[in-house]
């Protein structure tokens, strides 16, 4: 495991590439990775609950979604899968994960997909679900930055679905959510991990 932390927007490290394979909802995946990159040596375990555990989008759903810190992109894989109607933005600052995902994607045909750095998604888009394994290793002040910036820019009844280790803020998170007027429902909590099901209050 390399020392120089995922959130670098350029890995310095040689990229030691590699392949993980995973299912989600009777679908397998194989997927290229590199270090340098958030989980390279298997899919995350808040990965994985939250693939598990939140309300994945059918064949049938349409609409603008973002996987926020997309590492290689096993979430907007995922997505763009289960649902070849959406688009799906793909944003990460580390330039090794954009590129592997744009990779993984590539291989696996899904043209729905549009991996892009955080400031290269057009202001004017708006979001019809947001799905997050964020980066608490960032700390509080920029996980809440990172969440004052995107959730905005959810439609005004999408969903923000994410996954926060319970020993690393879950908890915490949730609590600021609320404070900042977000409507904060946990629908899972597994293996150490809480799925939080963020929405605009209404009423």
């Amino acid at each position: 495991m390399t020392a120089e932390h995922y959130f670098s927007a350029e890995p310095t490290t040689p990229a030691q590439r590699g392949e993980i394979e995973f299912n989600v909802a009777g679908r397998d995946y194989r997927l290229a990775v590199a270090s340098g990159v958030f989980s390279a040596g298997r899919l995350d375990p808040g990965t994985a609950v939250l693939l598990r555990k939140g309300g994945l989008p059918t064949a049938a759903s349409t609409g603008v979604f973002l996987d926020l810190g997309c590492g290689y992109g096993p979430i907007a894989a995922v997505l763009a899968s289960e649902s070849p109607l959406v688009t799906v933005w793909a944003v990460d600052v580390n330039s090794r994960a954009r590129e592997l995902t744009a990779e993984n994607a590539a291989t696996l045909g899904l043209a729905n997909v549009r991996v892009a750095a955080p400031d290269e998604v057009p202001g004017d888009v708006v979001f019809d679900e947001i799905w997050s394994n964020p980066p608490t290793h960032v700390g509080k002040a920029e996980l809440h930055a990172l969440m004052e910036r995107w959730l905005p820019r959810l439609a005004p009844s999408a969903v923000a679905w994410l996954v926060i280790n319970r020993h690393l803020g879950g908890d915490s998170l949730h609590a600021w959510l609320v404070e900042h007027g977000w409507q904060v429902e946990r629908v899972a909590s597994q293996k150490g991990f809480r799925v939080l099901r963020v929405s605009r209050k209404t009423g």
